[in-house]
């Protein structure tokens, strides 16, 4: 059985800077690894990405590559920073760009993300974790993606300006790696499951 993992870093960094957010979400890839997921991470930030609802925006927009990888992807997870305890504007901006595609079905006339499944990686100096991730889980579960229990996972330092994930040596943080470590077995588990039986189509075939 082949699993695909896609994880979208929000970062406002470009792919050349260090992403304290990419840290921790690289903490998820090596679990993805040591189980032969095949994993990809895309830094949003490098991609040209058009403001809109839809799956293209025409012109210039690159966010039909990303979309492309999202559609081959069993499991999807969005890292982001908190930025005055929000998530990023390209955290909003790979949601916004998703719901595009809600009307979009699969060969079985289902939601075109439907049996695919979804967690949030949050990095930050502050408060807002929660909040972050409630946001996208909520943004991913209402347009079709599954959302498997504890698919959460979040580093924040002490309030005000101060050392981030990275400097702060964050992997050293017990209950940050345990909810990596729990969400990135429960995303495994949860596709899996999916892939060898499919939500069935009673009841949620959509009418075009």
């Amino acid at each position: 059985m082949t699993i695909k993992a896609l994880l979208l870093n929000a970062s406002l960094k470009s792919g050349d800077e260090v992403s304290n957010t990419e840290s921790l979400m690289n903490e998820a890839v090596s679990i993805f690894n040591k189980n032969k997921i095949e994993t990809e991470i895309v830094r949003l930030r490098d991609y040209n990405i058009a403001y809109g609802v839809t799956a293209d925006e025409g012109k210039g927009d690159e966010w039909p590559q990303i979309f492309e990888k999202v559609k081959e992807a069993d499991i999807l997870i969005i890292g982001t920073p908190l930025w005055l305890g929000e998530k990023s504007s390209l955290a909003t901006q790979a949601i916004e760009r998703l719901y595009g595609a809600s009307g979009m079905t699969n060969d079985k006339g289902q939601y075109i993300f439907y049996n695919k499944v979804a967690g949030v990686v949050v990095t930050g100096n502050e408060d807002g974790a929660k909040h972050a991730s409630a946001s996208i889980l909520y943004g991913l579960s209402h347009i079709g993606f599954t959302i498997p229990p504890n698919v959460d996972t979040y580093w924040v330092g002490e309030a005000g300006p101060g050392p981030s994930f990275i400097e702060a040596d964050g992997k050293q943080n017990e209950f940050t790696m345990q909810h990596n470590q729990i969400m990135t077995y429960n995303l495994i588990h949860f596709a899996k499951l999916l892939k060898e039986h499919p939500i069935p189509t009673e009841g949620n075939v959509v009418k075009n």
